[in-house]
């Protein structure tokens, strides 16, 4: 939930006096939206994703002191920060509210600098955590995610996918023969090949929620959100097309080129299915495209 690099805050309050001060100190450097108090906010949290959240701790329709227990409890929402307002909040409820993993309180009447200040000190920390947590999930080689990435965002992805009833596909993909081409070439000749996949897995992904990532050595997932086995061949297709048309110069100037193999695995889920299938379907796929001769793409018909 962001716009043009600005962070994303959703106000969950059935105020309009609170809608009105709180977009006033804040919608000049921040992209706001809000929600009221209803069963459907945790659904509203879940598809906006904001960064941050100010939660009233006085809503008409929901307890928030539970909506904030739900948030921690789930996945997805866990680690957004919740700043709660109040007016006269006791001791107790304060307590409450920080025990139950609220990060902070802001009193009404609102005071410009104060807002300003505690959703910066808030903003800024959660961009320090997603830069620490970048660090440590991006594959350094090939600037795609790496394997603890892709296994984070397939079970976000799974879960997504089985609230909504709508189908996940995964690719898995192996170089062919690049022992040979290592052998041949050298390993510094590898990893510039390796750098050239990652590239055109990522230039044939065109939607935000659509991940490439290298799992490991020679192989490469791509993870595709509500898309069925007919998009996900329509994206394997173009990226082995590129891969197999493509040319890796070595520094003496000598091109050189290879192939890959692709499996795809496609599924509406269920609560009681585990994504853990759908991977070993992919990789069993990906074991016949390389037994039936390699630069191929295997799925179920």
């Amino acid at each position: 939930m962001e716009d043009q690099g600005q962070s994303g805050i959703l106000v969950v309050t059935d105020e309009e006096s609170n809608r009105e001060e709180l977009a006033k100190i804040l919608q000049n450097e921040h992209h706001l939206e809000f929600g009221v108090g209803s069963k459907d906010i945790i659904e509203t949290i879940l598809e906006r994703k904001p960064d941050l959240i100010l939660l009233d701790l006085w809503l008409g329709g929901i307890d928030s002191f539970e909506l904030l227990s739900r948030l921690k409890e789930i996945d997805e929402t866990r680690d957004i920060p919740v700043i709660l307002l109040t007016s006269n909040a006791s001791v107790e409820d304060e307590e409450r509210g920080l025990r139950l993993g609220a990060v902070d309180y802001l009193t009404r009447p609102f005071h410009s600098a104060i807002v300003t200040a505690r959703v910066r000190i808030q903003l800024d920390l959660i961009k320090h955590i997603r830069t620490i947590e970048r660090l440590g999930m991006i594959d350094a080689l090939t600037d795609i995610p790496n394997r603890r990435f892709f296994d984070m965002r397939i079970k976000e992805e799974w879960r997504r996918a089985c609230r909504h009833k709508s189908h996940i596909s995964i690719l898995m993909l192996d170089v062919d023969k690049f022992k040979n081409y290592n052998d041949t070439y050298g390993h510094p000749q590898g990893d510039r090949l390796l750098k050239f996949i990652g590239k055109i897995l990522m230039d044939n992904l065109h939607r935000p929620s659509d991940m490439a990532a290298r799992l490991g050595g020679e192989e490469f997932a791509v993870l595709l959100g509500d898309t069925d086995t007919a998009g996900a061949v329509k994206v394997a297709e173009a990226i082995r097309r590129g891969i197999e048309h493509g040319i890796v110069f070595t520094p003496e100037g000598e091109p050189t080129s290879i192939t890959i193999s692709t499996g795809i695995s496609s599924i509406i889920p269920s609560t009681d299915g585990d994504y853990m299938e759908l991977i070993q379907q992919a990789d069993k796929y990906l074991y016949t495209a390389k037994e039936n001769g390699r630069n191929r793409i295997v799925f179920k018909e």
